[in-house]
């Protein structure tokens, strides 16, 4: 992976690290500390009933972990295949009192990173209440840049339907 916005080999520069991912022609960063595994992008098994955009289950870690095509969710049309789109294993926190769990993304050219204070990231002014995951922005070397908040991406209904099956207290 590459840093972006490092300003020197062997110095690092102040702030939080982000992974960066792209949707369409625009750029998105995760907190890495959210972050469990970038993984190669692989099959999935289906999930009949559930949105167009959850890609299906797979097995992390002895575990079956839900994965989202982020791409799809927001765009409505799924994530191109290339050798940079990854799977990457997240800790979906909802709000609440709901324990942590595995969430897997499917995210375009997460390959970078990139390194910013958190309070470098502003708010937008646009409020998208079925995109609330859609947080603060950063203005970089490669335009604005968009900070997604895990614990927003799936709405109570979704949650209900990918998390149902999962004894209480498991990840």
């Amino acid at each position: 992976m590459v840093e972006v916005g490092r300003p020197s080999p062997g110095r690092r520069s102040p702030g939080q690290l982000f992974l960066l991912f792209s949707m369409g022609s625009d750029r998105y960063a995760l907190d890495v500390h959210e972050v469990v595994e970038v993984l190669p992008l692989r099959r999935f098994k289906h999930i009949p009933a559930a949105p167009a955009w959850v890609a299906g289950l797979f097995v992390f870690r002895g575990t079956p972990v839900p994965v989202i095509d982020l791409t799809a969710q927001a765009l409505g049309q799924p994530a191109v295949v290339r050798t940079s789109t990854r799977l990457v294993v997240v800790h979906y926190q909802p709000r609440g009192d709901q324990p942590a769990r595995w969430l897997g993304l499917i995210l375009e050219q997460a390959s970078d990173t990139l390194r910013s204070p958190a309070e470098a990231f502003v708010e937008s002014g646009v409020s998208l209440p079925e995109a609330r995951y859609l947080g603060p922005v950063l203005k970089s070397e490669q335009g604005l840049v968009q900070w997604v908040r895990v614990a927003d991406l799936l709405d109570e209904a979704v949650r209900d339907l990918l998390y149902a099956a999962v004894a209480e207290g498991g990840r």
